[in-house]
């Protein structure tokens, strides 16, 4: 199983994250991926001035022949084709963040990233889309499922499940801008 947390806070979010989702099937097996809501999170670790983002997840099983280095690679491709450019202050707002969560059992401790994800299991706006798309995966080294590591988080993260019909401007978080 793989899975992918999607995020955005500038721009039309809601569109671009489920865009984003659909392309996400080219890596998948036939019929296999499965999308979470739309979810509106307040800014984590982000500058003062970040608004609210949307934020999902998708899981599914690998196309034949792709590795976590090569999906990696595609995710960057896919948030550069978004808009995102290079980082210039860590955490700040951008058009798409793609993050690769889980790749079945495979792990890396590299310079270019961490599998799985090493701050996935600590924040509720990963954790809420996830329970959605893989509620009983044991997380990879820790022995807990998705669900079960949600019900043991504490945080005072906001996350607001958006409307499946389209209508977003319902659910605003404090945090927003405007």
């Amino acid at each position: 199983m793989v899975l992918i947390g999607l995020g955005s806070n500038l721009g039309a979010s809601p569109e671009v994250v489920a865009r984003a989702m659909a392309e996400l099937a080219r890596f998948a097996l036939p019929d296999s991926l499965v999308r979470s809501r739309l979810w509106r999170t307040s800014p984590v670790d982000c500058p003062p001035d970040a608004g609210a983002f949307i934020n999902a997840a998708v899981a599914f099983r690998a196309a034949a022949g792709l590795t976590p280095e090569r999906l990696l690679a595609q995710l960057k491709a896919m948030e550069r084709a978004y808009g995102r450019g290079k980082k210039i202050v860590r955490n700040a707002p951008r058009e798409l963040d793609l993050d690769l969560l889980v790749f079945d059992a495979e792990r890396r401790n590299t310079p270019d990233f961490v599998l799985p994800h090493p701050r996935a299991t600590q924040r509720l706006f990963v954790l809420a889309p996830l329970a959605e798309v893989a509620p009983d995966l044991c997380w990879p080294g820790c022995e807990l499922t998705v669900n079960e590591l949600l019900a043991q988080l504490k945080t005072d993260e906001q996350v607001i499940p958006l409307p499946q019909d389209g209508d977003y401007g319902a659910g605003r978080l404090p945090t927003d801008r405007g």
